[in-house]
């Protein structure tokens, strides 16, 4: 594509939905301050409704964990080859790396033994938990690192990384806490009466949703069997075909009613008085809800194994690694069992109120809202 006379070009380079979601507001902002910046990428659809012009699509490419990684192989390779050939092609003024630390850094490091070009890194990798060598790499490769976590910043300044803390964009998201009353919608009434609704979100990941969903629907009927008043909400990332949900429901159910919503998990948490979620990104949004969460995580044998060898930290949910104590309960692994999640679930349901309470703490240390804002100011004064 050709570019106008005097139009800046940015690059922008994710591999998975949260990604994608926090890189499309990202965009947005940008374009408060020019409208005339041409943007290109590897994305999905909240970037695609920002009208950057994509050249491969994410909805091939989300993995994690060795094994599954591994499987994907081919379409990380595909699109990294097409990422080399834009950059020939087409030279951006400024590349914005979103997540996605593979093959992201593999991206800068290609980047910036050939060519000139300023490199922003909005949602950096995860240095905290494993791969600390990871910071070597930020810092020969990058220029500048918007953090969204706030002790991550103590760990880039110690490595002498130029980088500020801009905030977290799920405040953007979830500006209020939805245990306020203005903004439940479901009425007080069902904790007294024992009708409960409880939000499955088994991620948005097709591994995922092989891996936990069936786990889940299992504990539902378990649940269900001690509380008979209970219905459940499937969240459907856009990613992810229905058809293979309703499959797994229709499998594994026994009478428990199952509705099934696609678009934002905010409408679930509205609803919901417990949510029993993948590890993810997810987690700390329904944190920030005060919505009771239960953590659960399985993947395969080996990369589990790998995982615990290489992974440095005490929890594996963000609000808890936040708030450096366990405000989510975790069931990871051989822990994720129908029999464990169904009675962390019956005792939260008649304690809800207490872990409410325990959520409270993790807004006030995410700090206030305008990350994207912060990051795109950021990326003006790079162009």
């Amino acid at each position: 594509m050709n570019l106008p006379v005097k139009s800046s070009h940015i690059m922008i380079l994710t591999g998975e939905p949260s990604g994608d979601l926090h890189a499309g507001h990202l965009v947005r902002e940008i374009r408060q301050y020019n409208r005339n910046i041409y943007f290109s990428g590897i994305g999905g659809t909240y970037l695609e409704n920002q009208d950057v012009d994509l050249f491969y699509n994410i909805a091939k490419l989300s993995a994690m964990g060795l094994t599954e990684v591994l499987m994907q192989f081919g379409q990380i390779k595909h699109a990294f080859d097409l990422f080399k050939k834009k950059i020939r092609d087409n030279k951006p003024d400024l590349i914005i790396l979103v997540d996605y630390p593979g093959f992201n850094l593999k991206a800068a490091k290609f980047v910036k033994d050939r060519y000139k070009i300023k490199i922003l890194y909005y949602i950096t990798p995860k240095v905290w938990a494993w791969k600390k060598s990871r910071l070597k790499k930020i810092k020969k490769y990058i220029d500048y690192a918007a953090l969204i976590l706030p002790f991550e910043e103590k760990i880039f300044k110690k490595a002498n990384i130029n980088s500020c803390y801009v905030g977290n964009p799920l405040i953007d998201e979830y500006p209020e806490n939805l245990s306020k009353p203005f903004f439940r919608s479901r009425p007080l009434k069902q904790k007294n009466n024992n009708h409960f609704i409880i939000g499955l979100l088994p991620g948005s990941r097709k591994a995922e949703i092989n891996n936990l969903l069936e786990i889940m629907v299992k504990a539902a009927n378990i649940i269900q069997n001690k509380k008979p008043m209970i219905s459940f909400i499937v969240s459907k990332a856009s990613s992810i075909n229905k058809e293979s949900i309703k499959t797994i429901i229709k499998k594994y159910r026994q009478n428990q009613s199952f509705q099934i919503k696609t678009g934002q998990v905010k409408e679930i948490f509205l609803q919901s008085n417990l949510v029993i979620a993948a590890s993810g990104t997810v987690t700390l949004e329904a944190a920030l809800c005060c919505v009771p969460t239960i953590i659960i995580y399985k993947m395969s044998r080996l990369s589990y194994r790998i995982a615990k060898l290489v992974v440095k930290i005490k929890y594996a949910g963000l609000a808890n690694i936040i708030v450096n104590r366990e405000v989510m309960p975790e069931l990871l692994q051989n822990d994720a069992t129908p029999e464990k999640i169904s009675e962390k679930a019956l005792y939260m349901l008649d304690h809800l109120v207490e872990f409410e309470n325990r959520l409270q703490t993790v807004r006030k240390l995410l700090g206030k809202k305008g990350a994207s804002k912060r990051a795109a100011n950021i990326a003006i004064n790079m162009l």
